[in-house]
């Protein structure tokens, strides 16, 4: 395997690792589909504490309508079960920020 420095001449020689829970799991997934990044430059920006700024292209917006249908079906389940799950809220409140944020860029 041949080695490669990345954009900025370093090497990419340590691996970081950590244990998440399933539901953790699910949502850093979700965070990084609807932010175009990859999961590694996803989590450094975390990590550094550097701004998630999305960027518009077809992977976003197909995440977009994948995780909005998502939604639709649990508002369903919602109505008609009336109990509303943490983890939707936030991931609501997530697609909801995104959607705002890429009006204001036009």
């Amino acid at each position: 395997m041949q080695k490669r420095l990345d954009n900025k001449g370093r090497w990419r020689s340590i691996t970081v690792t950590f244990r998440m829970s399933p539901e953790e799991s699910a949502d850093l997934n979700t965070r990084v589909k609807l932010s175009g990044l990859t999961k590694r430059e996803y989590i450094a920006r975390r990590l550094s504490e550097r701004e998630i700024v999305v960027q518009g292209n077809p992977r976003v917006y197909k995440a977009l309508r994948n995780q909005m249908a998502d939604m639709q079906e649990e508002l369903k389940r919602i109505e008609s079960a009336g109990d509303v799950n943490d983890d939707f809220l936030s991931t609501l409140q997530l697609v909801a920020e995104i959607v705002t944020g890429m009006g204001e860029d036009s």
